[in-house]
């Protein structure tokens, strides 16, 4: 067991190898490119072999139909090998990156019950969110590692199946020809096999540890740069972000130098074995050629088999590389998509029933506790929270006190310890996607897909008619703004660029308006946004809410008259105090 494995958790072990085994091809498929490749590789052999016999032969001047078979055998092998080693890169790299739909569609699967606050699921002592494994650096893991795990058929299996299957038929061969011959092949081959395989992991298996990681690195740093360049820009920041990525940049490229390196020095040490080979099989063969044991033409091909099977072997020390590059990608695959959800987020039980209710529900929540996932502090205790069907509440409270947190235990992105009912019916006995077609939540930093007006609503109610979208623009206050900017084709931007603050969670309200959910939580609409513009959001959201007669949670610091509201409530370092 390596290292690697003795320091991961049990489940991201096992996490891990089932990883692995999706990203292997069928076996069928897999043995047609092992085939392919064995072939590929016979002929490479073959053919040194017999134009050394071919050679040898001819310089003794015997009659053409004694070398002819061998004249047609050096050009069937010649083409052969180069044949056959299309047919194993067709073989392979299709059954390879045909695996890529079935890992990425699992690993979606399986993040799709962690989402939000179960992916990249690590919190802070304090409660706060760490952004390692989000962001950039998610999309690295999903997208660079998940890239890297073709290699484990093409670069690990593949290699050393096909070449170990060439090299020991090689040996058989020299041990026919001269049973020395063939006995010291295959000690230089072991020796090389060994040396080979702790030379590339001295030289290169740091390197190929840390390439995956610093990827991830520049990843991020990137993303963090384009995401966030106006306030960069504002800030002047923008020369310590570029800093960041240029430093990250050249700790990448110092990484995937050493590796090369390494693969350099692997291949060396391999071609000085080949050496020795080739000088142990004269020093056997030529006493073996004055005793008669052997002919001219038999010496040539024991002296040159080893450079031939040589040059096969070169890619098993190498396999043990790429071997470390491909497990790595997939623990930090691992790590991102845990095997079991993590404590904290909800999961439909095995008997979850279908669940919907008729008009506007009853809301009650006792929280005994609730904690992010990754940590064991509650965010929120002894909480114990009633919303009846039409009430407008504002909730209010410092900073970091669970507010947020208490918009997703009600929306079922966060579980708790206590109970939670909807009309009298336990949220732990229906299906979660059911719950929040029931209680909608409008995000603090709503995120808006970068193509038109109309396609961001229609993310809501894809039924909808342009006239309906138009209504309910006009209830959030952005009719007169969509008609100046020319309707529902305006675009909006990669993440809402091209609107304002105020006005994203005005489209973000008018998406929750279309998916008309009885029940709304708004977290802090006003974040973003100036004080009269806040008010006018603010006001929108309780008039439109009263003219519907939906219940609506307002998380919000905002001041608002009391004829706007139903009652007032405050929360403090995770409790409610009014």
């Amino acid at each position: 067991m390596s290292l690697a494995e003795r320091t991961q958790p049990v489940e991201e072990q096992a996490q891990t190898r089932r990883i692995l085994r999706l990203a292997l091809p069928p076996a069928r498929r897999l043995w047609v490119a092992i085939a392919f490749g064995a072939l590929s590789g016979a002929c490479a052999v073959a053919l040194l072999g017999v134009s050394a016999w071919l050679i040898t032969r001819a310089a003794e001047q015997p009659a053409l139909m004694y070398i002819s078979m061998a004249v047609v055998g050096v050009r069937a092998f010649a083409l052969g090998r180069a044949f056959f080693r299309y047919l194993e890169r067709l073989a392979g790299h299709d059954a390879a990156f045909g695996r890529l739909g079935a890992i990425r569609s699992d690993l979606f699967a399986r993040m799709v019950p962690l989402g939000p606050d179960g992916i990249g699921a690590r919190h802070t002592a304090d409660g706060r969110r760490d952004e390692s494994a989000r962001g950039g650096q998610l999309l690295a893991r999903l997208a660079d590692d998940v890239d890297e795990l073709p290699d484990f058929a093409l670069r690990v299996v593949q290699p050393l199946v096909s070449g170990g299957i060439v090299v020991l038929a090689t040996v058989v061969a020299a041990f026919l020809f001269l049973p020395e011959a063939g006995v010291a092949l295959l000690v230089t081959l072991t020796v090389a096999f060994v040396i080979g395989t702790l030379v590339n992991r001295w030289a290169a298996g740091a390197s190929e540890r840390r390439i995956s990681p610093l990827r991830a690195e520049v990843a991020g740093a990137v993303n963090d740069l384009v995401t966030n360049l106006d306030v960069l820009v504002a800030f002047d920041g923008l020369a310590a972000a570029g800093e960041r990525v240029r430093t990250a940049s050249a700790r990448l490229t110092a990484a995937m130098r050493a590796r090369a390196a390494g693969l350099g020095v692997t291949a060396g040490a391999v071609s000085v074995l080949a050496g020795a080979a080739t000088l142990l099989a004269l020093a056997g063969g030529i006493p073996a050629l004055q005793d008669g044991r052997l002919d001219g033409p038999s010496l040539a091909v024991v002296a040159l088999l080893p450079l031939a099977v040589f040059e096969v072997f070169g890619a098993l020390p190498l396999a043990f590389g790429a071997w470390r590059r491909v497990r790595a990608s997939a623990e930090r695959i691992a790590d991102t998509v845990p095997a079991t959800v993590p404590d904290g987020v909800p999961v439909d039980a095995a008997d979850a029933a279908e669940f919907a209710v008729t008009g506007v529900p009853d809301l009650r929540v006792k929280v005994a506790s609730a904690h992010w996932p990754g940590t064991t502090s509650p965010v929120l205790h002894e909480v114990d929270l009633e919303l009846r069907a039409g009430e407008r509440v504002i909730l209010s409270g410092p900073t970091g006190t669970g507010k947020t947190a208490l918009a997703h235990v009600l929306t079922r992105f966060l579980d708790l310890d206590g109970s939670y009912t909807i009309d009298g019916v336990d949220v732990r006995t229906v299906r979660q996607d059911d719950v929040r077609r029931v209680v909608g939540l409008v995000e603090q930093q709503p995120y808006l897909f970068d193509s038109d007006l109309r396609q961001n609503l229609l993310f809501a109610r894809d039924t909808a008619t342009d006239d309906e979208l138009l209504a309910v623009l006009d209830r959030v206050g952005l009719g007169e703004w969509t008609a100046a900017r020319g309707g529902l084709g305006t675009p909006v931007g990669e993440r809402g660029a091209l609107v304002s603050g105020g006005q994203a969670q005005r489209i973000a309200l008018a998406r929750a308006l279309l998916a008309d959910f009885p029940v709304l939580v708004v977290d802090e609409p006003t974040a973003n946004v100036d004080t009269a513009v806040a008010e006018r959001i603010v006001r929108d959201i309780l008039r439109t809410a009263a003219e519907d007669g939906r219940t609506v949670l307002l998380i919000s610091h905002t001041d608002v008259p009391d004829a706007l509201i139903t009652r007032r409530l405050r929360l403090e370092s995770g409790t409610l105090v009014l």
